[in-house]
């Protein structure tokens, strides 16, 4: 097996009593002492603090990198604002999706925050067909955190007040604690919060002073899994994948409306006929839809779904107990026909069948901080 990668942060993890697990190639912490189910509760009620350094950081300098991005993505790029980011897909010829993103215009340079487990193959794809004066960066030198909660903003204004004049989506270059960041107001909880890139060697001393309040706590991957899912967000590789169009994931409003069929700058992007179509026809073959079960036991990734009558459906591609909402929380795949919440399918676990009713997501309301 190859050795694992670490991040800036590892060190501090073993020290704070993080048990650790092997995710995207690198040594992750899964849970701290406080556990995954206070861990998630902290975050929903106070703030926590999330070790994301192994998600990948990309620059793309160049006069044409907007309109070279934009060929790979169905999303506005052109007319992203400055200090301003989107979430967007890659795309694949058939219209799958090959994994999902954060885009920011900084102003010389557009930023990308990329998944951990797509992060070699998301940096050739740009190498390999990003067209004309556009040049990509690799970032090495830098980690990124993650401080989410309803406490996050009043943790952070207190390093640098300008933090609350920010709004969702919103990035910019911050000084926190005396260091130079990139700061979005952003996250992968549902809650307000922000995602600080921070050089890599001042990630420990800023992890430290964050950790000093006693409203933050360290949140480790369990938690942040089941924070997500409550939210109704995806996770490439369970939820999202190369055979999965958007508008299968219920992602269309990642689509900008002027790359769809009547808009100005419409399609230009791989799998465009057949992602067109869908949004045209409503017609697919399956919808992702979220789940709650009838009863405590969770209902993990990779659970066939039945009908009444004992046919296979559909499947769950994530699922858990939700800490928040209080019972088994599930997203996965069913015909079209299945959707309507309120519908009752069966999940198959160890041999039985567990009813759950489709509800629409997400199941915890998000509280992104609007202005």
């Amino acid at each position: 097996m190859a050795e694992l990668l670490t991040t800036p942060l590892h060190r501090l993890h073993l020290d704070m009593g993080a048990k650790m697990v092997p995710f995207a190639g690198y040594d992750m912490p899964v849970q701290y002492p406080l556990g995954v189910r206070k861990e998630h509760l902290h975050c929903r009620e106070h703030a926590g603090l999330f070790d994301v350094s192994h998600m990948g950081q990309i620059r793309l300098h160049g006069a044409d990198a907007a309109k070279a991005l934009e060929a790979l993505v169905p999303v506005d790029v052109l007319d992203l604002p400055q200090g301003k980011q989107r979430y967007a897909v890659f795309t694949n010829e058939q219209g799958g999706i090959l994994d999902d993103l954060m885009i920011a215009n900084l102003g010389d340079h557009l930023f990308l925050v990329v998944n951990a487990a797509c992060k070699a193959q998301d940096i050739q794809h740009l190498r390999d067909n990003l067209k004309g004066d556009v040049s990509v960066e690799v970032i090495e030198d830098r980690a990124l955190l993650a401080l989410q909660g309803p406490k996050a903003a009043q943790v952070l204004a207190t390093f640098n007040p300008k933090v609350n004049d920010m709004v969702f989506m919103d990035i910019q270059p911050v000084e926190i604690d005396g260091i130079h960041c990139v700061v979005s107001r952003s996250g992968y909880t549902g809650e307000d919060g922000f995602e600080v890139s921070v050089p890599a060697e001042h990630a420990e001393s800023l992890a430290k002073a964050l950790l000093a309040y006693d409203e933050v706590e360290w949140i480790g991957l369990g938690a942040r899994d089941s924070l997500r899912l409550e939210c109704g967000l995806c996770l490439y590789g369970h939820d999202l994948d190369t055979t999965t169009t958007p508008v299968e994931a219920t992602l269309i409003w990642a689509i900008s409306k002027v790359r769809r069929a009547d808009g100005e700058r419409a399609g230009g992007f791989p799998g465009e006929a057949k992602i067109l179509d869908q949004i045209a026809t409503k017609a697919v073959s399956r919808k992702r839809i979220g789940l709650v079960g009838q009863s405590k036991a969770p209902v993990r990734e990779g659970s066939k779904l039945f009908d009444a009558d004992d046919n296979e459906i559909g499947v769950v591609t994530s699922g858990t107990f939700g800490p928040t909402k209080g019972m088994p929380v599930a997203m996965g795949y069913l015909p079209p026909e299945f959707i309507a919440p309120g519908t009752e399918v069966y999940a198959e676990v160890r041999g039985k069948k567990l009813p759950m009713t489709v509800e629409k997501m997400p199941f915890v309301p998000q509280r992104y901080y609007r202005g």
